[in-house]
């Protein structure tokens, strides 16, 4: 930035968008992942009934999903921060592609949950590796909008996945679905290794493009490094893990149990639940674009970060709370309404979240930070798998697990307000001899 636009706080209008074009690739990354992640909810009515499995059965195997992404996130976060983004996002695909399609050789829950624990633990990296990404490409007052862009590719993964995977499993056999979409991954994985670059070093990027990424942060060598064990000592740390822990069970409750509700509840089956489906999703689309670009656009009218984020935040938090009600409504397309509400919610609140970790932490930092909070968020979810899948076979009904949901949001954000007021960068670690 020159002198003059570093005096007015203006950027240079960028000659070139190819950071637009790395966001369309961690969107259709994310995309991909949820595909190969939504598949078993999918078949699960089928699997039950052709493989005979219990509901504390499916429970165990999303459960053993639940530790390999926690396991897997705690690993992957400093190894992204040290290999960069592009070999760390090419290995992570190249697993859990090769896992999605192992799902095809196995019948037994035993050999499912290998499957699953060998796809949570590649699939773990994404989050991190995109987020990562997002704050290498983007400005900060760019980076909620492209972080809900990626994040809505876990909508249209869902979208698409009770499209195709029906299809293919009528057509061809369950086997096939999990062969298929676990070939997508490997057509990704060649675009990426051919296109990815780091902003500095990527032919297509204009020096207009480069100035504009790096108008309002020091350049990677100049920024704090924060040892991996160090990063426990920040508040925001422990704000981004308790949020996580709280609220990423709710998301796995739609993706993992939602086909069965709708089967359980209004009778649907793997031909009729793809329209409900469908539609939660894209609500859930509209509501991960609209969270970001809603505190980004507080931003713009002079918000600071730490009220544009936490409004932006607290408004999602509020949408969700009507999801209590939605195992009482008898009507199919109230409870849709309903549950897409509060998935739109989740997906508009994940943008924010996701952002609060650049905006509160050096770049070389980031990929840690979200591999430590998706850890928590994984043992939430390990502990809502047990959970859920013991209260379906006493109670019988989703009522509870709903009840539970509606609020988790609300207290998450009290946490967060508690532990960090105000939004703020990390302090540079103390270096002794």
């Amino acid at each position: 930035m020159t002198a003059p636009e570093a005096a007015t706080g203006h950027s240079p209008k960028p000659a070139s968008n190819i950071r637009w074009i790395i966001c369309a690739l961690l969107f259709f990354a994310t995309t991909i992942n949820y595909i190969d992640r939504q598949i078993i909810g999918i078949l699960k009515p089928t699997l039950q009934a052709e493989l005979g499995w219990s509901e504390v059965d499916y429970g165990t195997i999303v459960f053993w999903f639940q530790a390999a992404y926690g396991i897997g996130l705690l690993a992957c976060g400093p190894i992204i921060d040290r290999i960069g983004s592009k070999l760390g996002y090419a290995g992570a695909i190249a697993i859990w592609s090769f896992a999605a399609m192992a799902h095809a050789l196995f019948r037994t829950p035993g050999g499912f949950s290998i499957a699953r624990f060998a796809l949570g633990l590649g699939e773990a990296a994404n989050f991190p590796a995109a987020i990562k990404s997002v704050a290498e490409w983007f400005p900060k007052k760019e980076r909620a909008l492209a972080a809900g862009i990626l994040n809505a590719g876990a909508n249209v993964g869902a979208i698409a996945t009770p499209i195709v995977v029906p299809v293919l499993a009528i057509q061809f056999g369950w086997q096939a679905a999990f062969i298929v979409t676990g070939l997508l991954g490997f057509i990704w994985l060649a675009v990426w290794l051919a296109f990815y670059r780091a902003p500095a070093q990527h032919p297509r990027v204009s020096p207009s493009e480069l100035a504009y990424i790096n108008a309002d942060a020091p350049t990677m060598e100049e920024e704090p490094k924060i040892p991996w064990r160090t990063l426990f000592r920040h508040r925001g740390t422990w704000a981004f893990m308790s949020a996580k822990f709280l609220t990423d069970p709710v998301w796995y409750l739609f993706l993992f149990w939602l086909p069965d509700f709708f089967a359980k509840r209004h009778g649907l089956d793997l031909t009729s639940f793809g329209p409900p489906l469908i539609a939660v999703y894209l609500l859930a689309d509209v509501g991960s674009v609209g969270g970001g670009w809603l505190s980004s656009a507080l931003i713009r009218r002079g918000y600071s970060v730490n009220a544009g984020r936490k409004l932006a935040l607290l408004v999602c938090a509020l949408c969700v709370l009507p999801i209590f009600a939605a195992s009482a409504v008898s009507g199919l397309w109230t409870a849709v309404a309903i549950i897409g509400l509060a998935a739109a919610a989740h997906q508009g609140w994940s943008s924010n979240l996701y952002t609060m970790v650049s905006d509160t932490f050096p770049r070389s930092s980031v990929a840690s930070v979200m591999g430590i909070g998706g850890a928590a968020g994984a043992v939430g979810g390990m502990l809502m798998a047990n959970y859920v899948g013991r209260v379906l076979e006493t109670v019988g009904s989703y009522a509870p697990v709903f009840l539970w949901a509606g609020s988790a949001y609300l207290v998450a954000l009290v946490v967060i307000h508690l532990l960090v007021p105000r939004l703020e960068g990390a302090p540079a670690p103390v270096v002794t001899r």
